[in-house]
């Protein structure tokens, strides 16, 4: 690995000395070089590439504080380069760390072709510009979190200087040897984590809660081992931001983390977002808080975002690249290059190896691949296909509207709320079901507004009407926005509900429920997994009647008349198919594969499957060793 001498050394030969270079820092995985002379650039923009290629880090030039304008006359300079056609809604200033936030509803007029603007903006003020989008649908989480961060840029700045020298700190074993242990989500589905451990570096991937259990240590996943102590955790990286990849970041922080957390930014919003949800539903609920929103407040302060394929280091012998895993937004395969070729890991977190609506089809071609860990949610089952479904969906609402009914169709706040809205609004748009209202309430209405927010990570589709045509079916008509439950919606006229929770575990689809269950005209239809001690999935297993316990204690009996059906098309998940499909097109092929995320029979169906010799062949893995571990369980890969 490069030393810190030599990345100095390379720095200060490689870039001229009419530059100015005023001081070099490590912040965070980014190597900033302050200079007094940006301007070197217009005649030497490739130095910085040159230079970042050599010594295999990311680079970025700042202007000293001493040269960058004042923040009003920056805002002038910005407002006359920038296109009033951009619709820039606010600027804000870092000036620890020289930058300047701009925010607009066209920020591809803030960039210009091929960044002219944004370097412009750059060359003219010495900030160094980031550009956001302001999404048509307000939302409150990004304005939230966007205002947090530029409250605490003294902080941010110490903080990412911490992380930089732990990061570009020296190598200092020679002995090699790469350790995986399972601490949630093996054997089972909920409270991801698996611990990484080199001689030098340990990072935490995932750090979920179990949706299904709602008290007792099956709920967490194992963080008291004694090789995860949290003062030597160099990264904690999240897939995406459903809670059971997520829900226990914070508690991390609780008890004493003080390092970074590497996301996407969509997930890094929804994951805030989703927390603080967490402890308002254990609040109310009269749970234990297994932290406070003093500590997601922290976790937003401590995380990096990278975009896809963007190769970054987290540790000394560790380089982290996200590949989009086309589960939901900003959900992302994780691949960490381990030493110089020692190992690669692939961790899929939750894919989907087919396209949807939302979201584009998961990555199957990584650099190398050594070690594969794999989710088996559907391991064991066959989805119906994506046409079929949407067909299917589309006669229970025409069934169900025509004789007098309403649809309720629970969906988690990210993802299937989001597909559903794509799907009913083709469908409406198209004629395929009649026009009745479609109220859209809970927690994924706010969700929804951070899709707006990044339309470059959804479908191609969706993101070119967005982009290209100013057609965003997000903000249709179609969709009347509600707060919470409604008695008048849920006794009222036919209607299609879409609500949280996707597994009826709380939120107004239950309060939905409990009051359209009895009858028989109004239906419920399951288009997402229903995790085991789910009320969910107690309904779709058949149940007639079930209890439910109301907010003020009492237990409620609720007949179940209501028609009950599953669409298990439209999941985020691959079936057993789309799973052997991306095995068979992994590029390159891994010496092991780690099976995680499945209930226990479907990982052992798929294991059983893929371990035979003929298929082994046919998937091109003739070689690899299958491995199943239970929590706690410990793999030595290198």
């Amino acid at each position: 690995m490069t030393s810190r001498l030599e990345i100095l050394g390379a720095i200060y030969s490689g870039i001229p000395k009419d530059a100015g270079i005023t001081r070099i820092e490590f912040e965070g995985p980014e190597i900033a070089v302050y200079v007094k002379n940006p301007n070197f650039l217009t005649n030497g923009g490739d130095i910085i590439k040159k230079i970042a290629k050599e010594i295999k880090k990311r680079i970025v030039v700042k202007a000293d504080k001493s040269v960058r304008k004042d923040e009003k006359e920056a805002i002038e300079i910005i407002k006359n380069i920038v296109p009033k056609e951009a619709e820039i809604t606010d600027i804000k200033f870092d000036e620890d760390l020289g930058e300047v936030l701009i925010k607009a509803k066209k920020p591809g007029l803030v960039i210009g072709k091929g960044g002219l603007i944004q370097q412009r903006i750059f060359l003219e003020t010495f900030w160094k510009p980031e550009i956001i989008r302001e999404p048509p649908i307000k939302s409150k989480t990004i304005e939230n979190v966007i205002t947090h961060i530029y409250n605490e840029t003294e902080y941010r700045a110490k903080i990412l200087k911490t992380f930089g020298d732990r990061i570009h700190r020296e190598v200092l074993f020679k002995d090699r040897y790469v350790r995986i242990t399972a601490l949630g989500a093996f054997q089972e589905i909920g409270r991801s984590a698996i611990l990484v451990e080199t001689p030098e570096s340990r990072v935490l991937l995932d750090t979920g809660v179990n949706p299904s259990v709602n008290f007792g240590e099956r709920m967490f996943p194992k963080l008291d081992i004694d090789q995860l102590r949290l003062e030597d955790l160099d990264a904690v990286v999240i897939t995406h931001a459903h809670l059971d990849h997520c829900g226990m970041v914070p508690y991390l922080f609780k008890y004493g983390y003080e390092g970074p957390v590497y996301t996407t930014p969509p997930t890094r919003d929804v994951m805030a977002l989703m927390q603080l949800d967490l402890l308002d539903v254990a609040e109310k609920d009269g749970r234990p808080l297994p932290y406070s929103a003093k500590e997601v407040r922290k976790e937003l302060l401590h995380t990096i975002t990278l975009d896809y394929e963007e190769v970054t280091d987290i540790a000394p012998d560790i380089r982290l690249t996200f590949y989009n895993a086309g589960h939901i937004l900003g959900s992302a395969m994780v691949h960490l290059h381990i030493g110089e070729g020692t190992h690669n890991i692939v961790y899929t977190g939750d894919f989907k190896y087919a396209k949807t609506r939302l979201l584009d089809r998961a990555t199957s071609e990584f650099p190398k691949v050594d070690t594969l860990i794999m989710e088996t949610t559907y391991g064991a089952q066959e989805q119906t296909n994506r046409e079929e479904s949407e067909k299917q969906l589309i006669d229970i609402i025409n069934n169900t509207i025509n004789r007098g009914g309403k649809v309720l169709i629970p969906v988690l706040a990210v993802g299937r709320g989001q597909e559903m809205m794509l799907v009913i609004n083709n469908a409406l748009k198209n004629k395929l079901i009649p026009e009745v209202p479609v109220y859209v309430t809970g927690l994924f209405d706010e969700v929804t507004a951070i899709h707006t927010a990044y339309p470059e990570w959804l479908s191609r589709e969706v993101r070119d009407a967005i982009l290209y045509r100013d057609e965003n079916p997000f903000v249709s008509d179609q969709f009347k926005r509600i707060e919470g439950y409604r008695e008048d919606i849920a006794q009222g006229e036919p209607s299609i509900i879409l609500a949280t929770s996707g597994m009826l575990n709380g939120g107004p689809a239950v309060e939905f429920f409990k009051a359209m269950a009895p009858d028989s005209k109004n239906s419920i239809v399951f288009v997402s997994y229903q995790a085991e001690g789910t009320l969910g999935r107690k309904v779709r297993d058949g149940a007639k009647e079930v209890q439910i316990i109301g907010r003020d204690g009492r237990v409620e009996n609720i007949q179940i008349n209501m028609e009950v059906k599953v669409v298990d098309g439209f999941s985020g998940h691959s079936d057993r198919r789309q799973l052997l499909k991306f095995l068979h097109d992994l590029t390159p092929k891994p010496k092991n594969i780690i099976l995680d995320h499945g209930e226990y029979n479907s990982m052992m169906t798929f294991k059983r499957l893929i371990d035979n010799p003929k298929e082994k062949e046919r998937l091109g893995i003739k070689g690899a060793n299958i491995y199943t571990p239970a929590i706690l369980d410990s793999l030595r890969v290198v």
